[in-house]
């Protein structure tokens, strides 16, 4: 029986667009895998090309992880039983928060439940209704959300707009505390953030830098450490934030700083106090994958070759793929009829990847995003261009 009020409305609303999509057979999402097999995938009996994976650097059952995570379930079980700050802490979640630490060339480090827990607890652990956090625009989701929380005075600048930010800071009280947070790598577009503007900026208006790493660990610098190696300025950022369920094959998210931020986040931050510890298992196959990352330092170059060569090969198709530089590749499609229709004749040929539009991104710039990772062949990738050509082609987008 359907409600006449606003919140009914809402539910339905979505409900109708849910009914839409799958009627014209263009929803593809929440589609249960049978077995990730590195570069592929297979759902429903049928294996496909993996490309909407975050698996960068194809960690996911490499041996060394999977046997910390069994020694750790034989030595702690499945779980704490209780929140860090008390009962909760085990020897395994020291010990992955100072591997985090020492790989990101930081004193201290702290562990949270998932990255999107990690950025709404933080921002609005530190900020409060006198201060004021710049962010921006097409930030994470869960950066706008720690934003909003904090109580913050909030301002968005514009995307890798400089300028634009300058302005913002020279609006700001100047006896206002003063966060900037931007992520590495933008999660949409596949850009990096401008890291030594950032920093000149921060420093002239005395405002502290955050920048959450969840899609440039394992990605950005010779050795995959992040964006401070990728621009050659390590100890630039005052609050390094990364999650441990991309690059890292587990899940949580993490702050990398000084010794004084994370004592301060330890004893203040809801999210830590109030939330169950990471279960044994998680922490051990994080910190494992760490040193997987520094012992094979071959897989980050062959994943910095492989985004290479699909931009590329996209671009020289006539495929409009932003300005990304990272394995976020976007291949624009316009409208979402045209995303959803895309992803139906990439699917159907046999590539697993997926259409996102509005409004996670804005009307008319609707796409498919594609993720290429270390397991991937130059084979794959020239096969996966081919499919998209011809699939934007019975489109009538090329």
């Amino acid at each position: 029986m359907k409600k006449e009020d606003p919140i009914s409305r809402r539910i339905q609303e979505l409900n109708e667009r849910y009914d839409f999509l799958r009627e014209h057979d263009w929803y593809y999402y929440l589609m249960c895998s049978d077995k990730l097999l590195g570069s592929k995938v297979r759902i429903n009996g049928r294996e496909m090309l993996m490309l909407a994976s975050y698996s960068y650097l194809d960690l996911i059952g490499h041996p060394r992880i999977v046997g910390a995570a069994k020694a750790a379930i034989d030595e702690f079980s499945t779980g704490t039983h209780g929140v860090r700050l008390l009962a909760g802490s085990t020897r395994l979640h020291e010990e992955l928060e100072d591997r985090i630490a020492r790989f990101k060339g930081r004193s201290a480090a702290v562990t949270f439940s998932s990255g999107y827990v990690t950025n709404l607890s933080v921002i609005s652990t530190l900020c409060g209704h006198t201060d004021v956090v710049l962010s921006d625009r097409l930030n994470h989701a869960s950066i706008v959300d720690g934003c909003r929380l904090s109580g913050a005075k909030f301002v968005r600048f514009r995307h890798n707009d400089m300028d634009d930010l300058k302005r913002k800071l020279e609006e700001a009280p100047p006896e206002a505390g003063k966060l900037v947070v931007v992520d590495a790598v933008f999660s949409m577009d596949g850009d990096v953030t401008k890291l030594p503007a950032l920093r000149e900026l921060c420093d002239r208006y005395r405002a502290w830098l955050m920048v959450d790493e969840a899609h440039s660990l394992g990605v950005l610098g010779p050795t995959g450490h992040g964006i401070e190696e990728h621009f050659k300025m390590p100890g630039s950022i005052d609050i390094c934030m990364g999650t441990l369920s991309k690059a890292i094959p587990s899940v949580g998210g993490y702050v990398a700083g000084d010794f004084e931020l994370v004592t301060f986040l330890k004893h203040v931050s809801r999210a830590f106090i109030f939330s169950a510890a990471l279960p044994p298992p998680a922490a051990a196959a994080a910190k494992e994958a760490f040193d997987v990352i520094e012992a094979e330092p071959q897989r980050v170059k062959r994943l910095q070759e492989n985004t290479l060569h699909f931009i590329r090969k996209l671009n020289g198709n006539g495929f409009c793929t932003l300005a990304s530089e990272t394995p976020i590749v976007p291949i624009i499609c316009g409208s979402a009829e045209n995303a959803c229709e895309m992803a139906r004749l990439s699917q159907k040929e046999g590539i697993f990847v997926l259409p996102v539009i509005s409004p996670a991104v804005p009307d008319g710039a609707c796409r498919l995003r594609a993720c290429v990772t270390a397991a991937h062949s130059i084979e794959q990738i020239d096969w996966a261009v081919d499919v998209f050509v011809q699939a934007a082609r019975k489109a009538k987008l090329l």
